[in-house]
């Protein structure tokens, strides 16, 4: 994320995929001949990563995860609702879990989570965590169930580490990530994409166009600006994505640097 702002060209625009068809990878997958084809044949047992966006409960025995995955993009899966799950539910946490994948039911169960990266800092620190939290909704309201979008997943878990990792000035994190974030999603937004968003805010947006990662955490901004500029990115992303983003955690980050 260091050097000039990066449009990620190479991107390709976010492709959606029908949940409910086939999934590819029962594409070779061959039961044992050995065993009850029937049921083997409907599900097999994956280990795979994603993120966690959010969480819902469902009764008292049952939580559904909102995960983004590298190789589903978003989709969302079934979990026992243990104290151990609940702890691990924490947004932006990155998850290894075995999967059952399904070909009969489009909510697929995981079990034996397991954290790979512990994310201390953003454990323990107020603010890293307000950030985490907007980070993850945003997430969560932008991109759409079944929606994959090529190389998002690496890219997000790629700023969860520099969260966790920077030691100071990470005020400005989540403006800047908001302007990554709309690159990656195709929007290059460039100075006069931004303008008719940022209004009278333009310089302040651009300037953080205009810099690198480390130098856009140094420009110097209030709290009332850090909220007015991220409402205005949301703007630009909203629009681009013909949907209304209601960011609720903002009003927390306000909170936080006022």
């Amino acid at each position: 994320m260091g050097g000039k702002f990066t449009y990620y060209r190479s991107y390709k625009r976010m492709k959606m995929q029908n949940t409910a068809s086939r999934p590819e990878i029962f594409d070779n997958f061959v039961p044992d001949a050995s065993e009850s084809t029937s049921q083997n044949y409907k599900t097999m047992k994956i280990k795979a990563e994603f993120i966690i966006l959010a969480s819902t409960k469902v009764g008292d025995r049952s939580l559904v995860l909102h995960t983004l995955s590298p190789e589903w993009g978003r989709r969302s899966f079934l979990v026992g609702a243990t104290r151990q799950n609940l702890a691990m539910a924490l947004p932006l946490n990155i998850v290894e879990a075995e999967i059952s994948v399904s070909r009969v039911s489009e909510l697929w169960r995981a079990n034996a989570l397991e954290c790979t990266q512990s994310l201390n800092s953003i454990r323990s620190d107020m603010t890293r965590g307000a950030i985490s939290m907007f980070m993850a909704e945003v997430l969560y309201r932008t991109v759409r169930d079944g929606a994959v979008e090529s190389g998002l997943y690496e890219w997000c878990r790629s700023s969860i580490r520099l969260l966790d990792s920077m030691e100071s000035s990470y005020a400005n994190f989540h403006l800047r990530w908001l302007l990554e974030f709309a690159a990656v999603l195709g929007f290059t937004p460039d100075a006069e994409a931004l303008r008719p968003f940022a209004g009278e805010l333009s310089g302040q947006i651009e300037s953080l166009l205009d810099c690198s990662w480390a130098e856009a955490m140094l420009v110097p901004l209030n709290g009332e600006l850090r909220n007015r500029m991220a409402k205005r990115l949301i703007s630009y992303i909203s629009y681009h994505c013909c949907c209304e983003i209601n960011i609720r955690s903002l009003d927390v980050l306000h909170e936080i640097f006022i």
